[in-house]
C-alpha cells in the first residue's frame, strides 16, 4: 500500500493530538518512533491494537520508543478513546489526512464484499535520525509490540 520504503527519510508532519497540542516529527529526533496508522477509535481492532501497545509501552520505551498512534478521528473522539483505555501515548487527531497520506496508508479496502476506501493498518518505525527503519504491513492485533520487538531481537 505505501509507497515508502524501509530507509526512506520519515515525512515530517505537523498535527494536533487528543489535547489539542501541536505535535511535530521534528521534536522526536534522537529518538525511535512507532507511528501506527489504524482505521476507527472504539472499534474491536483498532482497540486491541491500542491496548497491546499500552500493555507494553514500558517495555517500548525502555527499549527507547516512543508511540504515536494516527487515524482520521477527531481530537475529542481520541481523548474519550485515551481516557476509556488509559492509553498513556499520544493519538494525532488527522482529520485532514496530512499525515494518512504522507505515509500512503489511506486507499482502497475491501471488507464483507465491500470496497470502500479508509486506512490501511500499517505501522512505521522511524529511527533516531528521521529514517524509516522497519515498516509493517501485516500488523496483528493482539501482537503489535511483539512484531516491533522481534524486529530488533
Amino acid at each position: 500500500m505505501t509507497h515508502l520504503k524501509e530507509g526512506d527519510k520519515a515525512p515530517d508532519f505537523t498535527s494536533t493530538d487528543q489535547h489539542g497540542n501541536t505535535i511535530n516529527l521534528k521534536d522526536y529526533k534522537g529518538k525511535k518512533v512507532v507511528l501506527y496508522f489504524y482505521p476507527k477509535d472504539n472499534t474491536p481492532g483498532c482497540t486491541t491494537e491500542a491496548c497491546n501497545f499500552r500493555d507494553h509501552y514500558e517495555e517500548l520505551q525502555e527499549k527507547g520508543f516512543e508511540v504515536i498512534g494516527v487515524s482520521a478521528d477527531t481530537e475529542k473522539k481520541h481523548s474519550n478513546f485515551v481516557e476509556k483505555f488509559s492509553l498513556p501515548f499520544t493519538l494525532l487527531a488527522d482529520t485532514e489526512k496530512e499525515v494518512i497520506n504522507a505515509y500512503g496508508v489511506w486507499g482502497l479496502k475491501k471488507f464483507m464484499g465491500r470496497e470502500y476506501d479508509g486506512i490501511h493498518r500499517e505501522t512505521f518505525v522511524i529511527n533516531e535520525k528521521g529514517m524509516i527503519d522497519k515498516i509493517i504491513t501485516k500488523v496483528k492485533n493482539k501482537e503489535a509490540t511483539k512484531q516491533i520487538l522481534d524486529l530488533y531481537a
